[in-house]
């Protein structure tokens, strides 16, 4: 059980070796005290001892009046230059305290899920700041985006590999949070072995997991519950898969009873490894792939007069953060736009967004001009997001990125 932090004098912490951080004097302390996990850069009191702590070295956070908040990591490099780690400011970042906070993580995964396929940690939601974990059966993949998770990797992987009996650790450090932490990129297996992308049973269907060299950790188990939901109104249907990766709805729904599925992307190694699920999941005869860029291929498909039962758009984020919200919106209404034509009368259009930067209400409203531009009607019939092992911080909206609207058009 965590106490609540009361005092803890500047002398205990340098006992420990720790320095103390300060929040400003008109920093809203109160966020802190109710959950928010982050101090920005023009929070904190950075004077030349703050200036000089190591990239994610630990530190005890006071508040203003020298009243500790708890145990922060620390980045004088990152806007985020404090990270809340634990609310008892005497806590000890061990193998044993990581192995606390993966066991209560894998708790939850265990009762939602019959195989041990899913994330399994979610970052701050799960109580490891800037740590993305995982699971592909006896394989984990570790995205380290945050500076503390690189300097105290290796009893992250101790507690990782004693807590879930894994044999296989990828360490995937890749991505634009990296950038913003100053960390390098690069993808190293740290333990075990992987030999060609792994298997994975989701929803039905057989999906081929690229762990080293693939997007993200491989594989994008926040979709589940939408790929699911999609399946449900692709029985019979001609499905189209717009930025499929390796396959994600379109296996899904083909698994579901679709008489056919389109994946079209970008990457011919992703199509490739979505043609390996099809095979696998024994539906090879009803897939194929379209190599190219989504925009392009939407507007051809258009000129050749194509109709799909069910259209699918999951994009890359276009909004990743605030300065692109606009440019973002627009080509979120721009896919709505060049998608709905392709739906035949009574069919289904399901548009995604993962940019946290969008909220639902404008990626909802973007995505409705663009269907009203394309010609289009038609009722809103489901809002799906994250499955549940991407839990959410309720203090923290970006940890609730994932939106996925469900139309029935005219």
């Amino acid at each position: 059980m965590m106490s609540s932090p009361s005092s803890f004098p500047d002398e205990a912490a340098a006992a420990r070796g720790l320095p103390v951080v300060r929040l400003k004097p008109k920093a809203e302390a109160r966020a802190i005290r109710h959950g928010f996990p982050w101090v920005y850069a023009d929070e904190l009191v950075m004077d030349r001892r703050t200036g000089n702590i190591p990239p994610g070295a630990l530190a005890v956070l006071e508040d203003g009046e020298r009243r500790a908040l708890g145990l922060v990591t620390v980045n004088v490099k990152s806007k985020i230059v404090a990270r809340m780690l634990d609310r008892d400011p005497a806590a000890v970042v061990d193998e044993a305290w990581f192995a606390a906070r993966l066991t209560r993580a894998l708790e939850l995964r265990e009762r939602l899920h019959d195989a041990p396929f899913y994330r399994l940690v979610h970052a701050e939601a799960d109580g490891l700041p800037g740590v993305v974990i995982d699971r592909f059966g006896d394989v984990a993949v570790v995205q380290p985006n945050a500076a503390w998770a690189e300097v105290l990797l290796e009893p992250l992987v101790a507690a990782l590999r004693a807590v879930t009996g894994v044999s296989t650790v990828v360490k995937n450090g890749t991505g634009r949070s990296r950038g913003l932490e100053g960390l390098a990129e690069e993808t190293v297996v740290l333990c075990g072995a992987v030999e060609g992308p792994v298997p994975v049973p989701m929803n039905g269907a057989v999906y081929m997991a690229d762990v080293t060299g693939g997007q993200k950790t491989g594989l994008f188990y926040d979709q589940r519950p939408n790929h699911a939901f999609a399946a449900r109104l692709a029985k019979g249907a001609r499905v189209l898969d717009v930025f499929s990766h390796v396959g994600g709805f379109a296996l899904a729904a083909l698994a579901g009873g679709a008489s056919s599925a389109v994946a079209v992307d970008a990457s011919a190694p992703a199509l490739a490894l979505a043609e390996a699920g099809a095979k696998a999941s024994g539906v090879a005869d009803r897939f194929v792939t379209r190599q190219g860029d989504a925009f392009a291929v939407l507007e051809a498909l258009a000129a050749d007069g194509e109709r799909f039962d069910l259209v699918i758009c999951d994009p890359p984020a276009f909004a990743p953060a605030k300065p692109a919200l606009e440019a973002g919106l627009r080509a979120y209404e721009r896919i709505a736009r060049l998608a709905a034509p392709l739906v035949a009368p009574g069919g289904y259009l399901v548009l995604c967004s993962c940019s946290h930067a969008a909220d639902l209400s404008a990626f909802r409203n973007a995505s409705a001009r663009g269907i009203g531009r394309g010609g289009r009607r038609g009722q809103l019939l489901h809002t799906g997001f994250a499955g549940a092992d991407h839990p959410m911080l309720p203090q923290l909206a970006e940890s609730g990125y994932l939106k996925s609207l469900f139309f029935r058009l005219d």
